[in-house]
């Protein structure tokens, strides 16, 4: 007996038949944008995506018809200040369509850009409170920033107009201040751009010892397109990187997550630029200011102590004047008492001599006396020591080359010496000469 059965197209048919029953005209969605493309003709294909952390839930095709994308996309960027885009996470009606062959897939009515822009809203708080919980949000704006800090480290890209407006503004500046930046280049926008800007800033702190500051900058943009710099990543590592960071992202209605845990925020690349030439020029001008006080001191000081010293010198030179006149007066006065006591000193010294007079003349008689005797007895002395005395006695002088002979003047074996006594001189020849202890 054969077995009931459908075609494929007949099981495709029944079941587009048992979703129409089933199933209203349109539901509103809440989903992420997975994948999105515009063909030629002006239909736009999506895949919608729920996730779970990084894991996908669900998944489904979608297609906004070219006649309902014109208007939606256009009203939907004016809305939010972005066009669709992946990643985007929107709430859209929908309806269900079956198709025979190409199977389930979801016809996009319309799009909640409410929805869209207060989930924005939503996350950034999320991440905001997650940075405070963390202890890191004012980390960087807790550091110093340099009055003067010359050597900037930039992020940006290098085509960037921003980049460029920024170098342009720091270059020509009227004061002829120099500045030394070095580009480290990164991905401003996209999917792409947070892991770029944590790799940007991982490559300054390898580098940081050469560097006094980190400037963020970019181009304005649409709101959708600053969202990297709300990007938790980002914003973590500006807060907690150890150089004061400076932003200049976007326009004055833009303020980012990054704006608000750096170090300072401004509108733009320019006015960063205008931001470290104001820093130069109130160092200069502080500097001036303080040349100019310091120059005020010293003349004032310097008249202060002229008539200081006019003063101690007039006051010096009356001292002076009186301290001579004195001295003047003192001297006459002492020469007169000199002259007095050294002829009352006189007149007591000679009669004083005149006293010792007679015994004087007796120690002078006695003291030459005493002399005459010392004299008569080294007389004696030299009479006892004369040679010709001592050879009388029987003493004999030998002498050696014509010299008395000693010890350090000795004649050698054979030679020939003289000795002398009182009546004769002998001459001999040396036949050996012995010391006291009887050794050659």
């Amino acid at each position: 007996m054969a077995k009931e059965h459908l075609t494929l197209f007949e099981l495709n048919k029944l079941i587009g038949v048992v979703l129409d029953a089933h199933l209203d005209n349109s539901y509103w969605v809440i989903a992420e944008i997975g994948e999105i493309r515009v063909h030629g003709k002006g239909h736009c294909y999506l895949e919608l995506v729920e996730k779970d952390q990084d894991n996908i839930r669900a998944k489904m095709r979608a297609t906004i018809w070219s006649y309902t994308y014109r208007n939606l996309s256009a009203w939907f960027e004016k809305m939010t200040g972005t066009g669709l885009k992946q990643g985007l996470n929107v709430l859209v009606q929908v309806s269900v369509e079956f198709h025979e062959v190409y199977g389930l897939s979801l016809n996009i009515r319309d799009i909640d850009a409410a929805y869209t822009l207060g989930e924005r809203a939503r996350r950034r708080n999320e991440i905001i409170a997650k940075l405070k919980e963390e202890g890191v949000w004012e980390m960087n704006k807790e550091l110093h920033l340099p009055m003067v800090p010359q050597r900037i480290a930039v992020i940006s890209s290098s085509t960037a107009a921003g980049f460029g407006d920024f170098v342009r503004q720091l270059e020509g500046n009227a004061y002829g201040y120099q500045f030394h930046v070095h580009l480290f280049q990164a991905t401003m926008q996209g999917d792409q751009a947070p892991s770029s800007i944590v790799y940007a800033l991982h490559q300054v702190f390898d580098a940081m010892d050469d560097f006094d500051v980190v400037v963020i900058i970019r181009g304005g943009g649409a709101a959708l397109d600053l969202d990297c710099f709300d990007a938790y990543e980002v914003a973590s590592h500006i807060a907690q990187f150890p150089l004061p960071v400076i932003t200049g992202i976007g326009h004055e209605r833009d303020e980012t997550i990054a704006d608000l845990v750096a170090h300072t925020r401004l509108k733009t690349p320019t006015a960063v630029a205008e931001f470290l030439i104001s820093g130069f020029l109130a160092f200069e001008e502080k500097l001036q200011a303080g040349f100019e006080k310091l120059y005020n001191k010293l003349a004032l000081k310097i008249s202060a102590d002229r008539e200081k010293l006019g003063k101690i010198g007039q006051k010096l030179q009356f001292s002076t004047q009186q301290r001579i006149q004195k001295a003047y007066q003192r001297i006459d006065r002492a020469g007169i008492g000199l002259k007095y006591h050294s002829q009352k000193w006189i007149e007591k010294q000679h009669d004083k001599l005149k006293d010792q007079r007679p015994l004087l003349r007796k120690w002078t008689i006695l003291l030459i006396k005493h002399q005459l005797e010392r004299i008569a007895h080294f007389d004696k002395v030299m009479q006892i020591s004369n040679p010709k005395n001592v050879l009388k006695m029987g003493y004999s002088l030998s002498r050696y080359k014509g010299k008395v002979i000693t010890d350090q003047n000795l004649p050698k074996q054979g030679e020939i010496i003289e000795i002398e006594s009182y009546h004769s001189k002998i001459y001999s020849q040396v036949e050996r000469i012995e010391n006291k202890n009887g050794e050659l």
